[in-house]
């Protein structure tokens, strides 16, 4: 027949197809089952290694499969952050965009109105010296009006 390879998925078949076959050249043609003979020991303990194989095996297989999940999960929560992250990254783009063009804008506004302070403080220094002037032309001409 075709001799399959071994796999983890055939070796616990092959092992009890062993055990059976082992159990069944030491058993036969035995009357009595208390004779313990070192064979019967040995079909024993291969039985017990396997049934400890095979609770390993599960053991293992049921850690690789919460580590799998835990895996995905993982995976699944990191493309959320960096899919949340980038559309993040584009709107605080586009504010900072907003705000630097709000700040060219509002510097032209001060620029604007300190030279119209200046244009104002340099019309007022100007009528406070006409203002000085009339007092002066004023109170010279009220002086010799009194006179």
């Amino acid at each position: 027949g075709s001799v399959r390879p071994w796999s983890p998925r055939t070796a616990p078949l092959a092992m009890k197809s062993f055990a059976v076959a082992l159990a069944a050249a030491v058993f036969t043609g035995r009357a009595s089952a208390s004779d313990a003979s070192p064979i019967a020991k040995v079909v024993q303990m291969i039985s017990d290694f396997q049934a400890k194989v095979l609770k390993e095996g599960e053991e293992a297989q049921k850690l690789y499969a919460e580590f799998s999940e835990w895996c995905e999960d993982r995976n699944r929560e990191l493309a959320h952050e960096i899919k949340t992250g980038k559309a993040e990254v584009e709107s605080l783009k586009a504010t900072i965009e907003e705000e630097a063009s709000s700040i060219a804008s509002l510097t032209t506004r001060v620029e604007e109105l300190a030279a119209s302070i200046a244009a104002n403080d340099a019309d007022l220094q100007a009528a406070t010296e006409v203002r000085g002037k009339e007092q002066k032309d004023f109170a010279a001409e009220e002086k010799e009006l009194m006179e």
